[in-house]
């Protein structure tokens, strides 16, 4: 078994020092204590106390003494020589020279109680940890490696080799798999394997086994499609049935299992192991359950939406249409109108005069016009409305009965309305009646006629009402991925108990929610006072009076001139980046990188290729330009050759590998000094990026502002200060921001963790700035209309002068105490990752029946609201920080657009999995790109020093690495023609035969 899996380039940093060590670790692993200074002082001479100082400070720090305790970093030496008040210089050399460099180590493991790899009792504590870590969380070898080094340098045991290391990592990843292996097909009958095994088999006459047909999702947006995807959700229901569970077994490895079954060959699965074969396609059918039930709701949702839609485009067509027949009606009462009006007509002689101005005739079919044409002011399309209902009822009952939804509290009406649907389909609900309550009252007047209640309408007010609970949550499914119930894995009871205080002390927060709510008050109060202050000194804004009330007017921000020295230095530096075409950049920053080696295959994770970094960048270059393969395939070359390069996108390229290559670009980005003057990884920005998508598919929707006739997905991305794209989330169509916001930040897995967010308007809402502050974030958006946006108090006593009446609106503190310690168990089930942030936000929205849980949130973020809101009328320098962000955002969108050009830069991926690997692989080339580009600065702008260049820090922090003019992202045609050719021969005709293979 292979079990080699670093790179040249870990090894080298394994057990070793950095370039630089920060201040927060001298101060955590280098301080010499009270009884560390008794110890060291105990020898004699300056050299030996500064080198067992040393050798006690990298042992803590590395887990392990250097064969050389000279290579140690010279702000080390020069902070263990202060606290011990000794000269540094040439010291260690002579401690280099003396035998006790070799005696002290054997000193301190001793008084230290360092332990040797050896120990068995060490060994058996770190894999029975790294055991259950690899079970329960993440099995990737790096991170495993990681994660015992740490564990080993905690637990005060040496590190061994690195093979030694790696080996122990290797068996325990071994372990896992074959136990979950184990355990998923031993509860499977002989029975059941045959059923699962037959999955893998193309019936007699058939083109495709059944794997495939119901690994297909649907694509289209019709009726029909939705019927087709409830049948294939009901037979895969059936193949599921009296299959063993797998909700007590870790849900990443059941995912793993199952991504492997739905990219993998038929055939590549049939040839695997029994054991592994039988559990494979347990996990794969299990998960195709959930993501056909999702795949179902989708489909829902897109349908019922669009049949209210086209109610109303029908009414008003219709109505468009009889505005002629209307106004001739019209016409002859407004005749019979002006004679009722006409005092010189008695009341005696009016019916005369009208029926003799109007037969009675063309009256009464006025009348009868005007009373047909005319429509309700609260209810103008509801006959087109009902006309829909005959296609709801091609599917509803099919619906009910197949797909298998719970509910909250606030779904529960919903839920007992659809169980007395399906009776009534099995035809037990005689006598039964229907139930109402979850009729809104704005349905009230159509579902119940004269005290009869119309079925009709009853229907449509229910899939209305379905639709908006599942989109709440409300209403959940089970199982799924994506409608599950948010609550799944909340913290509470005994478990809340027990992680009470640490939460807390995460977040910063106090248990007592009186103080927390005291401490913002005050903060609050001294804000308004503040910027009450400041405001005759503030040009930025003025208060102009609209009648009675004062409205608040902000100055835009005038556009930053550009320094003649900048500009000289951008142009310097642009004029010395080499020129480079896009593969080549990529394989480059593999080799300074080694991102590449973060891609594992996704059944056998050790499985490589000879040149494989090679196919990987080419698969990367295809997805990300939108060019497909064609362009990159050779023949000549194995690591480019058609069947090689479809065998790397099948089994490398998945959101996981993904994100663990980026977060590779974005350490090394963080550790240019020319990144860290752009920006210390503490502040990022949240926008979209829109793409067409012309195929046919349910996961995209319309937008006519950014996708005209078409539809489309939004691309929304993470950007850190330092131009890193750090996440992304695919959403179909334009959902909102809010909604995605929370799940893009704390679903991140790089090295930088930003505690500052920055959107546009589009993102802002209160609890959103609710739900941050108790997470520990800065929610920071640009506000387009501030004069429009509502300021809070606490206070409702306090007088703010000139802000009084803008602080118009108090906050309920009370209930902001009421729910605070559930507030605190939402946050920290949030931060500890046991929750769905996308679920839950959708739980939180306030503008339906929101909880009593929300409006506290809400309440909350009122508060947070109006703190931001007066730092951001108060501080110009604030608000151009934002947009500064905000605009390197931007900037890297354009560059993304620059790459993204084949195919008229419009997404051509039918299912969400394509959708996100191809735009993930966006995200991962654009990132190389501006890795490439920050390293030629630094090195240009090194260059422009020694020559004498003006390089000013001030410029340097307006430079952008997001240049693109130098990468030729298009590559290069060759114009030679073979001999035989250019003689006049023709080329040899293909084989039919040999067609499939001509790569092989």
């Amino acid at each position: 078994m292979p079990v080699s899996f670093l790179t040249p380039e870990q090894e080298g940093r394994y057990g070793q020092f950095p370039a630089e060590v920060s201040a927060e670790q001298l101060a955590r692993f280098f301080h010499l204590d009270d009884a560390d200074r008794v110890f060291i002082l105990a020898h004699r001479g300056t050299h030996m106390r500064l080198g067992c100082a040393v050798q006690l400070g990298t042992v803590r720090f590395l887990g392990t003494f250097l064969e050389d305790p000279g290579k140690v970093p010279p702000g080390v030496i020069g902070f263990l020589g202060d606290q011990l008040g000794v000269p540094v210089n040439g010291a260690l050399d002579a401690y280099r020279a003396s035998q006790w460099r070799w005696r002290h180590p054997v000193e301190i493991r001793k008084r230290y109680g360092y332990r040797d790899f050896s120990d068995s009792a060490a060994q058996w504590r770190l894999q029975r940890w790294l055991y259950a870590l690899c079970w329960t969380g993440t099995d990737r070898p790096t991170a495993l490696f990681d994660q015992a080094t740490a564990w080993l340098v905690t637990h005060k045991v040496l590190l061994p080799g690195a093979s030694v290391l790696e080996r122990t990592v290797a068996r325990v990843r071994s372990r896992a798999n074959s136990r979950l292996w184990r355990l998923l097909a031993a509860r499977i009958t002989p029975e059941q394997k045959a059923r699962l095994d037959a999955l893998l088999v193309v019936p007699e006459g058939g083109r495709q086994s059944p794997m495939d047909r119901l690994r297909s999702g649907p694509t289209l947006q019709s009726t029909n499609e939705l019927v087709r995807a409830i049948e294939r959700l009901d037979e895969v229901r059936h193949l599921v049935a009296g299959l063993p569970l797998t909700s007590h077994l870790p849900k990443v490895r059941i995912m793993s299992l199952a991504r492997f079954a739905g990219v993998a060959k038929a055939q590549a699965v049939a040839r695997l192991p029994d054991e592994r074969r039988a559990a494979t396609l347990l996990a794969f059918i299990r998960t195709l359950e959930a993501s056909a039930q999702d795949d179902v709701l989708d489909l829902f949702d897109l349908l019922v939406t669009r049949m209210f839609v086209d109610a109303v485009r029908k009414g008003r067509e219709a109505r468009l249409r009889s505005l002629g027949d209307l106004d001739a009606a019209a016409r002859i009462l407004s005749r019979v109108c002006a004679l009722v009006l006409d005092g010189d007509v008695g009341d005696s002689d009016l019916r005369t005069a009208v029926f003799g101005a109007v037969p009675q005739a063309a009256l009464e079919a006025a009348v009868a016009q005007v009373d047909s044409l005319t429509k309700p002011p609260d209810d103008p399309y509801l006959d087109e409305l009902m006309a829909q209902h005959r296609r709801i009822r091609r599917f509803l009952p099919h619906f009910v009965r197949v797909v298998g939804l719970g509910a909250m509290p606030t779904g529960r009406p919903v839920l007992k309305a659809l169980h007395h649907l399906r009776t009534v389909g099995e035809g037990n609900a005689r006598g039964a009646p229907w139930p109402t309550e979850f009729v809104p009252k704005s349905w009230e007047r159509r579902v119940i006629r004269n005290g009869v209640l119309d079925r009709r309408a009853w229907t449509l007010c229910l899939v209305d009402r379905l639709r908006g609970a599942l989109r709440r949550r409300d209403v959940f499914a089970t199982p799924s991925l994506r409608f599950a119930d948010p609550r799944i894995g909340l913290l509470d009871g005994a478990a809340w108990e027990a992680a009470r205080p640490t939460v807390c002390r995460t977040l910063g927060k106090s248990q007592n929610a009186g103080e927390e709510i005291d401490q913002l008050t005050e903060r609050l109060d001294q804000a308004f006072r503040t910027v009450t202050d400041n405001l005759p000194q503030n040009a930025g804004i003025r208060l102009e009076r609209n009648g009675t009330d004062e409205d608040l007017v902000l100055t835009g921000l005038d556009r930053l001139d550009e320094p003649a020295s900048l500009v000289a230095l951008r142009e310097a530096v642009t004029a010395r980046l080499p020129r480079v075409d896009l593969p080549e950049l990529l394989l480059e920053i593999d080799a300074r990188t080694g991102f590449a080696g973060a891609f594992t295959h996704a059944s056998e994770a050790e499985a490589r290729a000879q040149d494989l970094p090679t196919t990987l960048c080419a698969m990367l270059l295809a997805e990300a330009c939108n060019t497909g393969l064609e362009p990159l395939v050779r023949p000549d070359l194995p690591a480019l050759r058609r069947s090689r390069l479809s065998w790397v996108r099948q089994n490398y390229l998945r959101a996981e590998t993904l994100t663990l290559a980026n977060a590779r670009l974005v350490a090394a980005q963080n550790g240019i000094d020319l990144a860290r003057r752009w920006g210390g990884g503490d502040v990022a920005s949240a926008d979209g990026l829109r793409f067409v998508v012309p195929v046919r598919t349910i996961h995209a929707g319309p937008n006519p502002k950014y996708f005209g006739s078409e539809r489309g997905v939004t691309y929304y991305n993470l950007v850190s200060d330092q131009f890193t794209g750090l996440n992304a989330i695919t959403v179909p169509g334009t959902l909102r921001d809010s909604l995605v916001l929370l799940s893009v930040v704390l679903e991140q897995e790089t090295d930088l963790e930003p505690t500052e967010i920055m959107t546009d308007t589009g993102a802002y809402t209160d609890v959103i700035f609710g739900i941050f502050w108790l997470l520990g974030y800065q929610f920071s958006p640009r506000i387009a209309d501030v004069g429009g946006a509502r300021f809070w108090r606490t206070d409702p006593a306090a007088d703010y002068g000139p802000l009084d009446k803008l602080a118009a609106h108090k906050v309920r503190t009370g209930l902001i105490a009421e729910h605070w310690d559930d507030l605190l168990r939402l946050a920290g089930s949030l931060k500890l990752g046991l929750v769905q942030a996308g679920g839950l936000m959708r739980t939180l929205q306030t503008n339906d029946r929101p909880t009593r849980l929300a409006r506290a949130l809400e309440e909350l973020g009122r508060i947070i609201k109006t703190l931001y809101l007066l730092a951001y009328i108060d501080d110009e320098a604030y608000r151009r920080r934002i947009l500064t962000q905000l605009n390197r955002g931007e900037g890297r969108h354009q560059l993304a657009r620059v790459v993204f050009h084949g195919k008229r830069g419009e997404l051509r991926q039918r299912y969400r999995e394509g959708q996100e690997d191809q735009l993930g692989a966006l995200g991962l080339v654009v990132n190389a790109i501006i890795l490439w580009n920050t390293i030629y600065m630094d090195a240009a702008l090194d260059q422009l020093r020694m020559e004498g260049f003006d390089v000013r820090n001030e410029d340097v922090a307006r430079l952008s690495p997001l240049a693109h003019e130098h990468i030729n992202m298009l590559g290069r045609y060759a114009f030679t023609l073979p001999e035989p050719v250019a003689r006049g021969e023709l080329r040899p005709l293909r084989s039919p035969v040999a067609l499939a293979y001509e790569d092989a």
